[in-house]
């Protein structure tokens, strides 16, 4: 795929959404921060259902740790992987309060001494909460990434690092949200409907549905 083509992709998903954002709930870098912790391997949705009631009662690092694991545990019970996740989130707040005064710093090797925090999380929170260009690879971006071939790669640290060297620096902001989007609601994993697809022409998919 040459330059001009992968332009045009991102000029018609901008056309389509200028202004795209996460479909997380939130209000604080730090609320950003919990979201997409729990987000792994469980849906947005069932995130948001879970925060509804969480932040209210939690809205700072200092209450989620007075609400403690026990307490997480039951406004997140319905999310996959709860309990490993309501200790990873204390655990974070404990050292969000130690060493950086109870904000979330805006700096990769911070976020990723987090645990529960990895290169996609701290990607997402970067770009979200504090305006950084970086794009986060997540399954929805991986695909679409390879499928269409924008940026193909074996691994998910290869199609990041295509991403990051082929999209042209207007759109590398927004990047990560256009193409989560398109996964999610366009370039579906089981029956991608590329017959609405605004970047039908320009994809490389061989197998193309009606």
């Amino acid at each position: 795929m040459n330059p001009a083509r992968r332009r045009e992709i991102f000029a018609r998903l901008r056309a389509a959404n200028p202004a795209p954002t996460t479909e997380l709930h939130y209000a604080t870098p730090f609320q950003l921060l919990v979201a997409v912790m729990l987000s792994a391997q469980a849906t947005d949705k069932s995130v948001n259902l879970a925060t509804a009631t969480l932040f209210p009662a939690a809205p700072t690092p200092e209450a989620m740790l007075s609400l403690g694991e026990e307490g997480l545990e039951a406004h997140i019970r319905r999310i996959g992987l709860y309990r490993t996740k309501a200790r990873n989130v204390v655990a974070a707040c404990q050292i969000l309060l130690d060493k950086h005064g109870g904000e979330v710093p805006a700096d990769r090797a911070a976020l990723e001494a987090l645990p529960g925090v990895g290169r996609k999380t701290a990607n997402v929170v970067l770009n979200t909460a504090f305006g950084q260009p970086v794009i986060a690879v997540d399954t929805h971006i991986f695909r679409v990434a390879n499928r269409t071939g924008l940026a193909p790669g074996k691994t998910v640290e290869a199609v990041e690092a295509g991403l990051m060297r082929h999209t042209p620096v207007e759109f590398r902001l927004d990047a990560h949200h256009w193409l989560i989007l398109h996964g999610r609601y366009t370039c579906k994993a089981r029956k991608p409907e590329c017959g609405g697809c605004v970047i039908r022409d320009l994809c490389d998919h061989k197998e193309k549905t009606a």
